[in-house]
């Protein structure tokens, strides 16, 4: 295999689509909210900066679980969780991960930069809150029990507020209601995945959510979160908040449905909970997807 493909699924591409659905939802919104915001280009660049930041944190959490904190010599890697496996082995050395999340980084930020330049100073600030959260994610904020919010925040709810943002020239109520369920479900996404590496993480100095209320507890946390987030979206279309349109998200119940199952009952086997990971992961794409479609289906209905 070429060193380029190699570093290529260091960033963990198949988890990439999450920054494609985040920065449709926003802009799906922007074209329900304030028609005629729609600008394509804006919007690719705003997916390929929030893409780079998004593999950057995966490389660079590769790099410190192997060479700083040494937890993945002890964790047991499944297709959703414990890293992409590349740097244990041996084909990717641990100062490549390093370099690539590094770069990734910069590159990132750097197109952050000129859409905060063409936007306006709250983009930059929005920037500057993802560009800390995933430099900061590995070293700090998974030790003090932040990191599922820190990256719910910068991965589900401040793309939606961002993207709206960079499309219309404002920060409306909207953005930030429609961004609670892709926060939410984000967050969700790292809780369910720290499952099965609790253990290697607490060994490493890892202090999660299910490092600190443990396994049995925090299957509870993540059944009341996933639940939160279709509730949020029920609420908000009840109070004419978000068009009836978006509860086309409730059809992406069925995948949480299975992974709150599959928590509740496997939360504390390996194997057994690899289908609810899936299930899970699906459940955020979906979510975010059907939301955009919503408000892309309220928008041409309105036109019509």
């Amino acid at each position: 295999m070429s060193k380029l493909k190699l570093y290529f699924l260091e960033t963990r591409p198949q988890f990439l689509i999450l920054s494609v659905v985040l920065v449709l939802h926003g802009a799906a919104l922007a074209a329900w909210a304030r028609p005629g915001s729609f600008h394509l280009g804006l919007m690719l660049l705003a997916m390929l900066a929030l893409a780079l930041m998004h593999g950057s944190v995966d490389a660079l959490n590769d790099w410190d679980d192997w060479a700083r904190s040494g937890i993945d010599r002890e964790t047991k890697r499944t297709p959703f969780s414990g890293g992409s496996g590349l740097v244990p082995s041996g084909q990717i050395p641990p100062r490549g991960a390093l370099a690539l999340g590094v770069g990734t980084l910069a590159a990132g930020c750097a197109i952050g930069l000129y859409l905060a330049w063409v936007a306006g100073w709250p983009l930059l600030v929005i920037g500057i809150v993802g560009a800390l959260s995933v430099a900061l994610y590995t070293p700090l904020l998974t030790r003090l029990g932040l990191g599922e919010l820190f990256a719910g925040l910068a991965l589900g709810t401040l793309p939606v507020v961002g993207t709206y943002f960079l499309l219309t020239g404002h920060i409306d109520g909207v953005a930030w209601i429609s961004g609670i369920p892709a926060g939410l479900l984000t967050y969700n996404l790292l809780l369910l995945n720290e499952f099965p590496d609790a253990e290697a993480d607490a060994g490493g100095g890892r202090h999660h959510m299910v490092v600190l209320l443990g396994k049995r507890r925090a299957r509870w946390l993540y059944a009341a979160v996933e639940v939160g987030a279709y509730v949020a979206v029920v609420v908000a279309v009840t109070m004419r908040v978000m068009p009836a349109w978006t509860l086309l998200t409730l059809g992406a119940g069925v995948f949480a449905a299975k992974a709150i199952s599959g928590a509740l009952r496997h939360y504390d086997s390996f194997e057994a909970l690899i289908p609810s990971q899936g299930a899970n992961v699906a459940a955020v794409l979906a979510s975010n997807a059907l939301l955009a479609a919503g408000y892309l289906v309220a928008a041409l209905t309105a036109k019509g």
